[in-house]
C-alpha cells in the first residue's frame, strides 16, 4: 500500500492547459483507488468531480501529499502556505519554466505512478521570514520560498537603506534594491540580477544588490542561520515596497525596520528518480550539452 493515500491537488485555475492536466490527473488518481482532496479555488475550475473540497490550508491537514499542478509560482504559493504542514510537495509543469515543477504533462500516469509507489526523491528546502516594525510595531509579515525583495515599487528611483547581519553593520546602500534569495530563488531573480547560482543542498543565503550606486556592491553568501536586518532610509522620498517570491507586497516608510530569517519549517519537495539538479539547469537555462 501506498505510504500517500489522501491526495490533495492545487491548480493554476486561469490556465485551460493546467486544468486539462488536473482532469487527467484525478481520472488517474481515481482508477488507482486514491482518496482525492481538492482546493476550493481548482474545485471550481473542474467541474463534475466528486473530490472532497478543502481550503488550502486546511489541505496541510488532511493529505499526505499535495500535488501542484502549474508552474514554479503556483508551487511556491503552495509552499508558502503548506509548509507549516509538513506535507510533501510534487510538482507537474504547466507554466515555463519549471525548476520546481519537474513533470512534463505527458508523464503524468507514469511519473506520479511511480512516486505513488515509492520510487522517488525527497529534498528539503528552507523559506524565509519576513516582518516590518514601525516605530516598534509590527505592520506586515510574510513568508518566501525563492526570496525576500526590497524595491523601489511603482517609481524608478534609488533607494537607500541600511544593512545589519547577526547584528554587525554591513553597509549603508543606494541603489534599486536588494535580492536576500535562498538556494531555491538563486536560479530566480537573483540570477538575473547576477546572483549565483546555489546547489538547494546549500544551507545559505545569497544577498544580491539591484543596481547598486556603488560598483563595488556584489553579491553575498552568507550562513542560511543568519539574521537579517534592513533599515530604511529616512531621506528616501520614495516608500519602498518589501515583496515576498514577487507575491505578497508591503509598503514600507522612513524608519522602518525589515527583519528577515530562516522560517522554523522547512518543506519537502518530491522528485521522481533520475531528477539530476545540473541537468534541470542545463535544460532550463540552455547550458552546452
Amino acid at each position: 500500500m501506498s505510504e500517500f493515500q489522501n491526495i490533495g491537488l492545487i491548480g493554476r485555475t486561469e490556465s485551460d492547459s493546467a486544468v486539462i492536466s488536473l482532469r487527467r490527473l484525478i481520472a488517474f488518481l481515481e482508477g488507482e483507488g486514491f482518496s482525492i482532496v481538492l482546493e476550493s479555488e481548482t474545485a471550481e475550475a473542474v467541474l463534475g468531480h466528486e473530490a472532497r473540497v478543502s481550503s488550502r490550508e486546511r489541505l496541510g491537514q488532511l493529505c499526505d501529499l499535495v500535488i501542484v499542478v502549474g508552474g514554479d509560482g503556483s508551487l511556491l504559493s503552495a509552499a508558502r502556505a503548506l509548509a507549516k504542514f509538513s506535507v510533501p510537495l510534487l510538482g507537474i509543469n504547466r507554466g515555463r519554466l519549471g525548476f520546481l515543477t519537474d513533470i512534463t504533462p505527458d508523464q503524468i500516469e507514469q511519473k506520479v505512478g511511480e512516486v505513488l509507489a515509492g520510487k522517488y526523491m525527497a529534498e528539503s528546502r528552507f523559506l524565509l521570514d519576513m516582518s516590518v516594525t514601525r516605530n516598534g510595531k509590527a505592520v506586515g509579515a510574510g513568508s518566501a520560498l525563492n526570496d525576500i525583495v526590497l524595491h523601489p515599487g511603482e517609481f524608478i528611483r534609488m533607494i537607500e537603506f541600511e544593512l545589519y547581519i547577526d547584528g554587525q553593520f554591513v553597509y549603508t546602500q543606494r541603489s534599486d534594491g536588494l535580492i536576500l534569495s535562498t538556494p531555491t530563488g538563486s536560479t530566480a531573480y537573483a540570477l538575473s540580477g547576477g546572483g549565483p547560482i546555489m546547489h538547494p543542498k546549500l544551507d545559505a543565503v545569497v544577498l544580491v544588490p539591484l543596481n547598486p550606486h556603488t560598483l563595488t556592491s556584489r553579491p553575498i553568501v552568507v550562513e542560511g542561520s543568519s539574521e537579517f536586518k534592513l533599515i530604511i532610509g529616512k531621506q528616501n522620498i520614495t516608500k519602498p515596497y518589501v515583496t515576498c517570491d514577487g507575491h505578497e507586497q508591503l509598503t514600507t516608510e522612513p524608519g522602518d525596520v525589515v527583519r528577515v530569517h530562516k522560517k522554523p519549517h522547512r518543506l519537502t519537495l518530491i522528485h521522481p528518480i533520475g531528477h539530476n539538479f545540473y541537468e534541470t539547469c542545463r535544460s532550463k537555462l540552455g547550458w552546452l550539452n
